[in-house]
């Protein structure tokens, strides 16, 4: 998808996958309406109705998708976002050197590891560079499956990846994972007989610690077999003033998850049962960057560390 090009009609092909077909747009409402006329009724997962969809309050992937310069937010996440660039201006930089992070992690597990399958949690909405078009330039058999609990994302995940046999999407929810782990349609796609990614990226700072993060990572780790990997990324506030710790929650009060932001051996606890592939644990600029090595000042309001981890055998 082509991210804040509205009134245009794109079409793109992706390796090993079927046309997509990007439709006229008037912000998100134009492709929800679009996913949801005719039969687009079954764009939703089973057991949720349009009806359930709350655009009146800020969801972090549609924010998110307010910092990357996307139309697929509302209002609620709008006012959100402004709230929360006002104070800490720099964080529609840190939403790109986020995202850049993914292409680069996703580049290195399809082309360098020979990672084929692929568990993408926390996905929101789609924009340039998914996980199935950068895995599928490298490896067009990828199959990739996107898992996110914000209905809108799932309709429009599904409206643009119809007829994508070596894609699926899932409605779930992160602090769940067994019902992910279980889900038909990641069964369909995903073989735990072989090495898989898992990606959870900008995610686990949305998780409380009473909702035991540490815990719910360890379910889908035990799940996933030797030679797997996870690739993960997480605000902190290490390289901010501790002073500014309320102030950076306090722009997801109103949304629906929190944002936790949590310091270097805390994240760097996620990767037990991982080991860290070069260069380790570090500000999503400094992992295997493309081109000029970042310069001290374009890392100094990057709050968010990145690394990934492979799972060794049992015993090792």
């Amino acid at each position: 998808m082509v991210a804040g090009l509205p009134g245009t009609r794109v079409a793109a092909w992706c390796p090993g996958l079927a046309l997509i077909v990007i439709f006229p747009r008037a912000g998100a409402g134009g492709m929800l309406a679009a996913a949801m006329s005719g039969d687009g009724k079954d764009a939703m997962e089973p057991g949720f109705a349009a009806a359930e969809i709350d655009t009146s309050k800020p969801h972090p992937a549609r924010m998110y998708n307010a910092y990357l310069g996307g139309n697929d937010n509302y209002p609620a996440d709008r006012a959100a976002v402004r709230q929360i660039v006002r104070d800490f201006p720099e964080v529609p930089a840190m939403a790109l050197a986020n995202r850049a992070f993914l292409g680069r992690a996703v580049r290195f597990l399809a082309a360098e590891a020979g990672i084929r399958q692929f568990i993408d949690i926390g996905t929101g909405i789609p924009s340039a560079g998914n996980v199935h078009e950068v895995a599928g330039r490298a490896a067009p058999d990828t199959r990739v499956v996107y898992v996110d609990n914000d209905p809108i994302v799932h309709v429009h995940a599904s409206a643009l990846l119809t007829g994508s046999g070596a894609t699926g999407i899932v409605l779930a929810d992160l602090r769940d994972p067994a019902a992910i782990l279980a889900h038909p349609a990641l069964l369909e796609l995903i073989d735990f007989t072989k090495p898989v990614a898992l990606l959870l990226v900008a995610i686990l700072h949305f998780i409380r610690d009473e909702e035991d993060p540490a815990a719910i990572v360890a379910t889908l780790r035990d799940s996933l077999p030797a030679g797997s990997y996870l690739a993960l990324s997480h605000g902190t506030l290490d390289f901010h003033p501790a002073s500014d710790a309320d102030q950076a929650a306090a722009g997801y009060n109103s949304a629906t998850a929190p944002l936790v932001l949590r310091g270097r051996e805390q994240v760097a606890s996620f990767f037990d049962g991982f080991d860290l592939v070069e260069p380790g644990l570090v500000q999503v600029p400094l992992w295997r960057p493309e081109g000029r090595r970042p310069r001290p000042r374009d890392l100094e309001k990057i709050g968010i560390y990145a690394g990934v981890g492979r799972k060794a055998p049992a015993g090792f």
